[in-house]
């Protein structure tokens, strides 16, 4: 009996997580059409990213319920793949600081360690959690190898938190400790677009990301508080940011999820970014994964949620579709478990 309870609550709780997503979901496809349709603005590039997160998840959850092991390592390969034989995923100009080649390079390799070790953490056969582990390392060396620093950063940091979460028993504390981290490279990255901090430590900061890429993030907190109802329209950035205009080779992006959602879409459009997060966050904190699982999906979306802050990495359908695939993945019921899949 007291199985059959247990198990029925946890399918009440995900049943719950789900709700939610569907609801944030709609929501980023809704909003985005408003924005636009009110100040004539281009929303197809976030109706293409929410597409994706969505596609990925159901995919992720399928394949993980199917295929725990194989299906996550086939998610680390492809995105490794992506990375190295395509270097530049970014069409246009290349910011080289402080992300390598491009923002979308880092994510996807830290998406890929995720995944890497997640399958690790699924497999009961040790050779092959420690082959797996050893690919989630050759994956921070190939960062290295392809130029992106914070790639092979971002890999090592999601590959240590990966074994450590071994050692967690409440996932709770781990899955705030992440929280922790995205809320305090959102507020920094605020920070400096807002120049609130000290002349030394603003200093300090501009010089690795860059002059152009502050006043491009100045730019967007300037649109953000001039339109605070409907943003200034998806899309729209390029044309009224007179830094993104002055540059030899303009790409029309602030290079900042958060204030690129700010500026374009208002204060409704960086909620919403925020909402989508805190809601993978929980549908991973009410997983039927294993903690260990959970915490490793959950520090690989979190290193993907600090790239965004401060780079291009979600105006790539690649990049939103693997952050939705590694959480569906990390979400999903194995059939060997027993209940119902997905």
């Amino acid at each position: 009996m007291t199985s059959a309870a247990g198990t029925e609550a946890d399918i009440d709780r995900r049943n719950v997580s789900d709700a939610w997503g569907v609801v944030v979901l709609g929501a980023g496809a809704v909003w985005p059409l408003i924005s636009a349709a009110g100040r004539d603005g281009r929303p197809e590039g976030v109706l293409l990213a929410v597409l994706a997160v969505a596609g990925g998840y159901a995919a992720g959850r399928m394949s993980g319920a199917l295929l725990p092991v194989a299906a996550p390592c086939a998610g680390a390969l492809a995105g490794l793949g992506l990375a190295v034989a395509v270097p530049h995923v970014a069409p246009g100009p290349q910011f080289t600081s402080p992300l390598g080649g491009a923002g979308a390079v880092a994510a996807l390799l830290a998406l890929a360690t995720g995944g890497a070790c997640c399958a690790a953490w699924a497999t009961p056969v040790p050779a092959l959690r420690f082959g797996l582990r050893a690919l989630a390392a050759g994956i921070a060396v190939a960062g290295a190898a392809v130029g992106s620093a914070a790639g092979c950063a971002a890999s090592a940091a999601v590959l240590l938190c990966s074994l450590g979460a071994g050692r967690m028993r409440q996932r709770g504390a781990g899955i705030a400790g992440l929280a922790l981290v995205a809320v305090l490279v959102t507020g920094a990255v605020w920070a400096v677009a807002g120049n609130v901090l000290p002349a030394g430590l603003s200093s300090a900061l501009e010089g690795p990301l860059t002059t152009h890429r502050v006043l491009l993030w100045r730019d967007a907190l300037r649109l953000a508080h001039r339109n605070a109802a409907l943003g200034v329209g998806p899309g729209r950035f390029g044309e009224l940011s007179g830094s993104a205009t002055d540059a030899l080779a303009p790409d029309g992006m602030p290079h900042s999820a958060p204030l690129q959602q700010a500026a374009e879409l208002g204060p409704v459009g960086g909620l919403l970014l925020v909402a989508a997060f805190c809601w993978l966050l929980y549908a991973l904190w009410r997983s039927p994964r294993s903690t260990p699982v959970a915490l490793t999906a959950g520090a690989a979306l979190t290193a993907l949620a600090a790239i965004a802050a401060v780079g291009d990495a979600l105006s790539f359908t690649a990049v939103s579709a693997g952050a939705g695939l590694l959480a569906g993945l990390a979400t999903a019921r194995p059939w060997a478990a027993g209940g119902p899949a997905g």
